[in-house]
């Protein structure tokens, strides 16, 4: 089964979960945004970013797809819907337009979603940590990607380490998809940690392009 068309394991018992409606005790889907029995708007259960928004787990999303899920949701929880609605329900809907807000901000950034998809499939990596590197090949590169962008005196080298980062991220992005689609977790663990590195370092390099083209 090709782990990249396919739901892993976690969304779909995350999905299938049935819970009671808080105000009719019906049952109700898990990512349910409304009771089916009595119309009460739920609150945001505990699902991962692809269940809430109801996409097939994977890191090869079609973000046109991702904007129309979005936007269809986030139009179903529109506050001018919940305007005679009870506090609660407000609230409710509230929080479920977060929850989606979040779940959305996570599946169209590369680096969040395979952070996202590893956590799902039982490999989860740490993206927020700012310790050292422990791969040494990954901290060379590094190394010697920095010094070159602190070398870098003109805009025009600095336009090109930019442009250079900018190819390693999207390089790096199609690695993380092959490894997904071959169900190589550790390798996409180890890709995404680089990812995370390449990214911060573009960020860099074009905040330095920036700033030495508005020199006089």
């Amino acid at each position: 089964m090709n782990p990249s068309t396919s739901e892993a394991p976690g969304a779909a018992a995350s999905a299938a979960r049935i819970v009671p409606c808080w105000s009719c005790k019906g049952p109700v889907a898990a990512r349910a945004l409304f009771c089916s029995v009595c119309g009460a708007v739920q609150g945001p259960g505990a699902v991962d970013p692809f269940t809430r928004l109801g996409l097939i787990a994977s890191f090869d999303l079609d973000l046109a797809q991702l904007e129309r899920q979005y936007l269809g949701l986030q139009m179903r929880l529109h506050p001018d819907r919940f305007a005679a609605r009870a506090p609660r329900e407000k609230a409710l809907s509230q929080a479920q337009a977060t929850a989606i807000n979040e779940a959305y901000e996570t599946l169209k950034d590369p680096l969040k979603r395979a952070a996202a998809l590893l956590a799902l499939r039982g490999r989860p990596v740490d993206l927020t940590a700012c310790g050292t590197i422990n791969d040494r090949a990954l901290l060379m590169e590094q190394m010697e990607r920095r010094e070159a962008l602190a070398e870098a005196a003109s805009a025009d080298e600095v336009a090109r380490l930019a442009m250079e980062a900018e190819s390693a991220v999207l390089a790096c992005q199609c690695r993380i998809s092959a490894a997904f689609n071959a169900a190589e977790l550790e390798q996409a663990a180890h890709l995404a940690i680089r990812l995370k590195y390449l990214v911060k370092l573009a960020e860099e390099a074009r905040a330095k392009k920036s700033r030495l083209t508005r020199m006089p």
